[in-house]
């Protein structure tokens, strides 16, 4: 005989617990653009850790969390990601020189900043002295085709350029420096440091990463841009020639 009661529809577990029903970690709504952005996070700690040649692209979209595609959608490749990455990287270094206001300073106090952010930028960012070693090992390859990159420090030489000309004006700075030159000594000074602390803390038997050093090595490198700047090669203060 049928029964005319209706059945009662079995509950969830998490209903009959009253534990919060479970969500997958892709079924949680996104932000639009996140999982752009975590890719791009997690691509260049990878990168950065392991090089070009030696990261993978699985890694990454396991570390971020998102299907595999999305990164050949979003990126087109993994060329194209270590591209995007390294955008960002001197996109963040542009950014770093940028916030410095230097046009409101004094030439030599300008220059001064300028150098101690530099070296302070790659004390804080060991990812990017990584990061740009492994592009020059492959000789700039991947970035020789981003038009981002290669106008993103116009606007720096320019300022670096005021300065000098400030500079010879009040008569504190020599004539014919080059902005691209001293734009390389700076970031030279700093980056050579950083980038080899490690071996050279082992040949030289000293911790060259210890804070004290670091900051003897940045009074240093404020010292010889600046006193190049005062008295360079066409300077009134020339070595005697020896005897």
């Amino acid at each position: 005989m049928r029964s005319d009661t209706p059945k009662r529809r079995a509950r969830p577990a998490a209903e009959r617990t009253g534990a919060a029903p479970r969500r997958d970690a892709e079924a949680q709504p996104r932000i639009p653009g996140e999982s752009q952005r975590r890719i791009l996070a997690c691509a260049r700690v990878e990168f950065a850790e392991k090089g070009f040649a030696g990261a993978r692209t699985e890694a990454i979209v396991r570390a971020a969390g998102v299907n595999p595609n999305l990164l050949y959608h979003y990126f087109g490749s993994k060329d194209g990601l270590f591209v995007a990455v390294m955008e960002e990287v001197y996109g963040d270094v542009r950014s770093h020189h940028g916030d410095l206001e230097l046009d409101a300073l004094a030439p030599e106090e300008a220059i001064r900043r300028l150098t101690e952010a530099t070296f302070d930028l790659f004390v804080a960012s060991d990812d990017v002295i990584r990061l740009l070693s492994t592009e020059n090992i492959h000789h700039a390859e991947h970035i020789r085709g981003s038009d981002r990159i290669a106008h993103l420090y116009d606007p720096l030489l320019a300022i670096i350029e005021r300065q000098l000309a400030r500079g010879r004006e009040l008569g504190v700075f020599r004539a014919e420096v080059d902005a691209q030159e001293l734009f390389i000594t700076i970031t030279g000074l700093s980056y050579f440091y950083l980038s080899n602390r490690h071996t050279l803390s082992v040949i030289l038997r000293t911790d060259l990463n210890a804070r004290a050093r670091r900051e003897r090595r940045r009074r240093h490198i404020v010292d010889v841009v600046l006193t190049y700047l005062r008295h360079g090669d066409d300077g009134a203060q020339r070595l005697a020639p020896r005897s």
